[in-house]
């Protein structure tokens, strides 16, 4: 039954009062429990709203959240957005504690932006020895809070905090471990106030992380988090998933792969409505913080049912998460691999040749250049180069040369310097200094080149990839892509994995364009299917 129109504190409509006042009432919370706005919502004017004790009760015994439900139902995703409050499913809170459970010696709960406390109420009977932290801004979704707790029976044991998270101030003589969990509000950067945005600029800069003030409110809570929580602590939120792959998301992504110490990763499926009032894309992350595991299970999955349990998915090597500038394609399914297999990822990181930034000036014949041998490297600058070469690449003679020097020109003799100073002004001259590539570096004339890759591969053209053993040890740019051992392999293995690839990775396996042209991105040739190391004779 909807409540009457009344006169209600503002902002707060007079049906939304009614609920809060029944709510209480119902539930029989105790009055000297409420804080100041909460008692100037329930002393005003409201309509009535008929729910019934018994039924809040069989609502919160089922798991279910009736008052949840009638605030969403009285106050719109209109008017609920501002505050970010999109309430989480009952059966993906189930799943996610369900893995918290798994997690020993949790002593205390923290639930942050509590709502009408759906984690809140599961937590307490999850964990009925902990203690249990529920913070919330609202005092609406407070007093409902509330109200759940004294109708779950676990009032006792819950403490309600009307604040913002990011102010939170809790004991750090916890004897054991403290779960941080909850939907974190879903709120986005042009609602969130300049000070706070200051205050994330600040926060993720002592802790050396990039940041953008464009960084919805998400950020900031697992920001606020990794600043309370303690070494050993575990942690399990569930947030819109656009930090995966955007660039402001950067700070959230080398946080989890940093202190947060990021275990899993499971998605939902955009086709997928996770959120009844909210169109967006669903992740859940798992950390325990100050972890660094090797490996960190990644999972997408078509609908919130396919969540449970959060144990499932693949694992990947951690540094494939550090390396990636996105995380989506890491998630992506893949034919499953047959047995004795892994991705290719998972025994060698695999990263495209340095960018020059003008091959005309930097590239160079070791027979037509004055410059001294020490600064030149032997370098596979045509994709033809590899498909010539076959198996291997035995020889770095007949390669053109690399200029790479030094950032700290100091660092070369003085009858070099003067050879490569007069080399650097005719560069300078031709406007070298100023493309974008040099802008960028820390010294516009130190090309960079990575290390010598034991296995080169070409990654675009109108047949499959060249795998091919570099014997050579030639420096390659950005016509081929470098394959980096992650793991110990010999010799023979690298030979064994170089052939493997050459003769089983098709054009199907990669990213094809109009006329015929394929590409291999870095992360797409890592998913390529290869035998374990021990299979590699």
């Amino acid at each position: 039954m909807r409540p009457t129109e009344t006169s209600s504190p503002p902002g707060i409509s007079p049906r939304v009062t009614g609920l809060c006042q029944s709510a209480a009432r119902v539930a029989g919370v105790p009055r000297i429990e409420f804080s100041a706005p909460e008692r100037a919502i329930l002393d005003a004017d409201g309509g009535q709203v008929e729910i019934t004790r018994d039924a809040l009760e069989a609502s919160v015994a089922g798991g279910q959240d009736l008052l949840g439900e009638l605030f969403c139902e009285v106050h719109s995703a209109e008017q609920r957005r501002p505050q970010g409050a999109t309430y989480t499913p009952p059966g993906v809170v189930e799943t996610m504690l369900a893995w918290a459970a798994e997690q020993r010696g949790i002593t205390r709960v923290v639930d942050a932006g509590a709502g009408s406390g759906r984690f809140t109420v599961h937590a307490a009977r999850t964990f009925p020895a902990a203690e249990i932290v529920a913070v919330e801004l609202d005092p609406v979704a407070a007093i409902l809070l509330r109200a759940n707790i004294h109708a779950a029976g676990v009032a006792d044991r819950v403490r309600v905090v009307l604040g913002d998270y990011r102010e939170l101030e809790l004991p750090t003589d916890s004897a054991g471990r403290t779960l941080w969990t909850g939907n974190p509000p879903y709120v986005r950067h042009h609602q969130i106030d300049s000070t706070w945005k200051t205050w994330l600029t600040m926060t993720a800069r002592a802790r050396d992380l990039p940041v953008s003030q464009l960084a919805g409110l998400h950020v900031h809570f697992y920001l606020a988090t990794a600043g309370m929580a303690a070494a050993a602590d575990v942690g399990c939120f569930i947030t819109s998933a656009e930090w995966l792959d955007v660039n402001y998301g950067q700070l959230l992504r080398e946080l989890l792969v940093g202190d947060l110490g990021l275990t899993a990763l499971h998605v939902v499926e955009p086709k997928a409505a996770t959120f009844a009032d909210a169109a967006t894309t669903a992740a859940i992350a798992c950390f325990e913080v100050g972890k660094r595991p090797t490996k960190i299970r990644l999972r997408q999955v078509g609908t919130a049912a396919a969540l449970s349990p959060l144990s499932a998915g693949r694992a990947i090597h951690r540094e494939r998460l550090v390396e990636a500038r996105r995380w989506t394609p890491l998630l992506r399914a893949t034919p499953k691999l047959p047995d004795g297999y892994v991705e290719l990822g998972e025994l060698c990181r695999v990263h495209r040749g340095t960018v020059t930034g003008s091959n005309r000036t930097w590239v160079v014949h070791a027979d037509t250049t004055e410059l001294p041998e020490s600064v030149l490297y032997p370098t596979v600058t045509r994709a033809r180069e590899l498909f010539a070469a076959g198996v291997a690449l035995q020889h770095g003679a007949e390669l053109r040369r690399v200029v790479d020097l030094p950032a700290d020109l100091d660092e070369l003799p003085s009858d070099q310097l003067k050879v490569v100073e007069r080399f650097l002004r005719k560069a300078k001259k031709d406007g070298v200094n100023e493309g974008y590539v040099a802008r960028y570096r820390r010294a516009w004339w130190s090309v960079g080149l990575r290390p010598a890759a034991p296995i080169l591969a070409t990654y675009m053209a109108r047949r499959p990839p060249a795998f091919v053993r570099n014997l050579a040890e030639a420096r390659h740019i950005n016509i081929a892509h470098g394959l980096y051992p992650r793991i110990d392999l010999n010799s023979g293995q690298l030979d064994a994995l170089a052939s493997l690839l050459r003769t089983t990775v098709s054009l199907t396996q990669g990213r094809t364009y109009a006329g015929g042209l394929t590409k291999f991105e870095p992360r797409e040739m890592e998913r390529l299917p290869v035998p374990l190391p021990a299979d590699l004779i």
